[in-house]
């Protein structure tokens, strides 16, 4: 059991009938509460459009918890305990009104306890309703206290550089910088968040982090499931805005910053938004041979998306960080919908060898750090075959949370990410700089895009591993994506490594 937070707290989710109330926030919050993190005094303040009783909404939040919670159906006692504390408000986001009956039920709650406590103000809400909501918090001070209230901001964060930065301006007139928590629940998940200490803490790896020991790096994430319903946003965003300007550019962040002096927010998202800013600038004729698009066939005659879209559904690029550390290491990074499978992998591939002596073909050291589904880290080394003859092949050395850590629980990112935001640690949350960096990144792609209006999608099979045209962005550094199983490493033997039980 651990200590929870002493400070009372009124959590407030704006939207909180939707999918990612139901499926992520209330799943994250109430394991949270039964985990004994969450102060004792607490209350959960749900404000949404729909018309529903208590008693009915309850019990959409307890089937969502039973169906999508990491550890199924909740005890009833416990249930009970956590859904006394919710409260459902139903109001219009452009009534006013809504908003002076949320302020009177949280007034009176921490009136009740006596004592003013945090307040979070979660945007479970489409991103046109981020101005308006902001606006009555500030107008009606119920976010008003920089130390103690915080807003959490849902992606998409802009649509492009300009829309980013009007709405950082909008928001920064509003709220000081401390307040917002700009989300990303990649960052939120476990073993993203274990390679910095994979990196920073273990002295064998840090020193060959560079580019005089690393070949290029990969990262891919593909997704086995299509638009699906979400063909309304998707089709206006696409797999660049979707994926790549938050997701994919914080995993890159992650893997190539510098160590902070220390590990703290502000030298942390320092190092990140360095990277970001490293990032070399392409010209449209880089563009053209350094980055892939793709759509997969039938997304046209998904729901709500246009029958002649030209929105990519794959996306794949070659950069190149220009700094000390990383100069001339390709950092390859791909996303797809309707692909082979479902992974999140990076890849370090380091280089050949400068040992030449053995007859065999020796293959280069990799470090794959894999995100999901499985939770591992492994290494691929050369090892000599028993035998009285010298020959090798290469084994692998994995670490997997599942046999490591057996008995401890891994928390959903959502739970890591919740729990920071109630006690102020925005180590995990982007800065507003961090956003305009990433989106300065991408821009160049996007004009490019549009002016081509269309030129050069490459069409993809449902369940293909994307568009064949990716492939060459590997070259020649590598003949295939690191994420599926190749003959030469598939057979190989696997060392397992366990972690020593604390003394």
């Amino acid at each position: 059991m651990v200590p929870s937070l002493k400070v009372p707290a009124s959590i407030v989710i704006f939207g909180a009938s939707g999918d990612l109330t139901r499926r992520k926030l209330i799943p994250a919050l109430y394991n949270l509460f039964t985990g004994n993190y969450l102060p004792p005094l607490f209350r959960i303040f749900c404000v949404d459009f729909l018309q529903t009783a208590p008693n009915a909404f309850k019990a959409t939040l307890l089937s969502g918890i039973t169906e999508f919670s990491r550890n199924g159906k909740p005890d009833p006692a416990q249930w009970a305990k956590f859904a006394e504390r919710i409260d459902y408000i139903q109001g219009d986001f452009l009534q006013r009104d809504t908003f002076l009956r949320l302020k009177e039920a949280i007034v009176a709650f921490e009136k009740s306890n006596k004592k003013r406590g945090a307040r979070l103000y979660y945007y479970a809400v489409a991103p046109r309703f981020i101005e308006t909501i902001s606006e009555a918090l500030y107008k009606d001070k119920l976010a008003n206290v920089d130390n103690a209230d915080r807003i959490v901001i849902e992606k998409p964060f802009g649509t492009d550089l300009a829309s980013a930065q009007a709405l950082n301006k909008f928001l920064r007139k509003r709220f000081a910088e401390k307040q917002l928590y700009r989300i990303d629940h990649y960052l939120g998940k476990e073993t993203v968040q274990n390679i910095m200490a994979f990196r920073f803490a273990n002295y064998v790896f840090e020193p060959l982090w560079n580019k005089t020991f690393i070949d290029h790096v990969e990262i891919s994430v593909s997704e086995k499931v299509s638009v699906g319903s979400r063909g309304g946003y998707y089709d206006s965003a696409g797999a660049l805005r979707d994926m790549v300007q938050n997701h994919l550019m914080q995993l890159l962040c992650i893997v190539a910053m510098e160590c902070p002096p220390k590990y703290e927010a502000e030298t942390i998202r320092n190092a990140k938004t360095r990277v970001i800013k490293d990032i070399r600038k392409m010209t449209p004729t880089q563009i053209s041979k350094q980055v892939v698009r793709g759509q997969y066939k039938g997304y046209r005659l998904e729901q709500h998306v246009s029958s002649s879209s030209n929105t990519e559904t794959y996306f794949a690029v070659r950069l190149f960080i220009d700094n000390p550390r990383w100069k001339n290491v390709p950092f390859i990074l791909r996303t797809g919908k309707s692909m082979e499978k479902q992974s999140t992998v990076i890849a370090i591939q380091f280089k050949d060898s400068p040992n030449k002596i053995f007859k065999d073909d020796i293959e280069p050291n990799r470090l794959i750090i894999s995100i999901q589904p499985e939770l591992e880290i492994s290494l691929l080394f050369e090892s000599k075959v028993p035998g009285l003859q010298m020959k090798l092949k290469p084994v692998e050395m994995d670490f997997t949370y599942n046999e490591s850590y057996s008995g401890d629980p891994i928390p959903e990112a959502y739970e890591a990410l919740l729990l920071d935001v109630l006690k102020g640690d925005a180590t995990l949350f982007m800065r507003a700089d961090q956003v305009e960096a990433a989106w300065k990144a991408v821009m160049p792609i996007l004009d490019y895009w549009k002016q081509q209006k269309g030129k050069g999608l490459h069409i993809y099979l449902p369940g293909s591993d994307g568009p064949k045209a990716a492939q060459q962005l590997l070259k020649p550094n590598a003949k295939d994506w690191t994420s599926l199983p190749t003959p030469a490493i598939q057979p190989a033997p696997t060392i397992k490594v366990a972690v020593e039980p604390a003394k």
